[in-house]
């Protein structure tokens, strides 16, 4: 399918809802239309600090992030949403990649991936009956703990999916299809695709759920293509004064680059995490392992939110040919409301066990009430003695955000 014809066959699909709803909203008048509806406003203003052992100068972002929408009442099951964001720099003392068009600069600075303008985060029909739902058009999507397809929430433009997505859940059972056809990136780029995702979760298995997902993507432009197939198991089992926490994922993965006479490249992805929870204290430990093919390719998680896994100061948000391995260790509590975290990564590389680094996150974040919250974070990367490219990283991170 074409893209216009793709962009057609939205356009169609909408115009068709939109008469329906029409029809059926005829027995609202427009105040308790108004009033049933939900309005979206959100205000999140952060600072950000990156200090690199290189030549580029040290970055200093402050940023403001405003988003504004609205999502009609529910008409015979049906739901509109809008919603723009709008991203404004405080200041151009930070560098964003060469592509990006929009401020404040691309030189010169470390790296905050924070570019400013305005754009249409999410325009959306939602549909629902009983267990079935389905969205169509520019959409947030989030699956499982978002290692493989998810919104990149922690940027100040979040990923989202111009997609139809279908839904079906029970008490026992939740699977989810989209199609995807286009990317719409935290760099404001717009990336054309033909991409399906599919992902099942049986939770009336003992002691946990089982997730079984196959993400089959291919880019419009360059005929690259990514098949990722797997399954993860996660569960917890409650003892007298604790809870046991456990989680085993695993996954292949073929992809390939489009280019004429390109060959496959085979890799696979495993997770093995174990923890305790006890007064309040929450304690993991665990391997994550991103494979590789022979040196020459590292499984890749294009969708993922990347910021959320293998460190936050982003080191590895593209796995090196060589992969990754990733053992790592948390303890997270609350003292007075606040969350604290910390977190210890030991990086190296799957074939020939390079020394790829290590890396220690803090964080401490609070929220005031459903409508309030801030925090603070900070993330130190120590390049390892085969850490090719990779420098020592500071980042600190301090937000406050109002939602309603």
């Amino acid at each position: 399918m074409t893209h216009s014809m793709k962009k057609a066959v939205l356009a169609t699909a909408i115009s068709a809802t939109g008469l329906m709803m029409a029809n059926s909203a005829s027995a609202f008048t427009f105040n308790e239309f108004v009033k049933e509806g939900d309005l979206i406003a959100q205000l999140r203003g952060r600072s950000e600090t990156v200090e690199q052992d290189n030549a580029a100068d040290d970055a200093s972002a402050q940023t403001i992030r405003a988003r504004l929408g609205y999502e009609t009442a529910d008409i015979a099951g049906f739901k509109v949403l809008t919603e723009i964001d709008h991203v404004e720099a405080l200041g151009d003392d930070y560098s964003v990649p060469g592509f990006v068009s929009v401020g404040p600069d691309t030189t010169g600075h470390s790296v905050v991936a924070d570019p400013e303008t305005t754009d249409i985060n999410r325009a959306q029909i939602s549909y629902k009956l009983d267990s079935l739902s389905g969205t169509l058009g520019r959409q947030r999507i989030i699956l499982d703990n978002a290692r493989f397809v998810g919104n990149v929430g922690w940027r100040q433009n979040e990923q989202t999916y111009d997609a139809v997505r279908l839904n079906y859940a029970t008490d026992s059972v939740k699977a989810t299809y989209a199609y995807i056809s286009q990317v719409n990136d935290i760099f404001y780029r717009d990336i054309e695709t033909n991409h399906h995702l599919l992902n099942a979760t049986f939770s009336s298995i003992p002691a946990g759920k089982l997730t079984a997902f196959a993400y089959l993507l291919e880019d419009d432009d360059s005929e690259a293509t990514n098949d990722t197939f797997g399954l993860t198991f996660k569960g917890k089992t409650a003892l007298e004064d604790l809870d046991l926490l456990y989680t085993a994922s695993f996954a292949t993965q073929t992809a390939n680059s489009g280019a004429d006479g390109a060959d496959d490249m085979d890799a696979s992805y495993s997770l093995l995490e174990g923890g305790v929870k006890v007064s309040g204290v929450t304690l993991v430990a665990g391997m994550e392992s991103l494979g590789s093919d022979g040196g020459d390719y590292g499984f890749q998680t294009p969708l993922a939110t990347k910021h959320a896994f293998n460190g936050w100061t982003d080191q590895f948000l593209g796995t090196p040919a060589k992969g990754l391995t990733d053992i790592y260790a948390k303890a997270v509590t609350k003292v007075y409301g606040v969350k604290l975290l910390a977190m210890y990564h030991d990086f190296s590389t799957v074939e020939d066990s390079d020394d790829a680094g290590s890396e220690i996150n803090l964080l401490a974040a609070k929220k005031f009430t459903k409508n309030y919250s801030a925090g603070i974070k900070y993330a130190n990367y120590s390049a390892g003695d085969d850490s090719v490219g990779k420098v020592d990283t500071d980042k600190l991170w301090v937000w406050a955000e109002a939602k309603f």
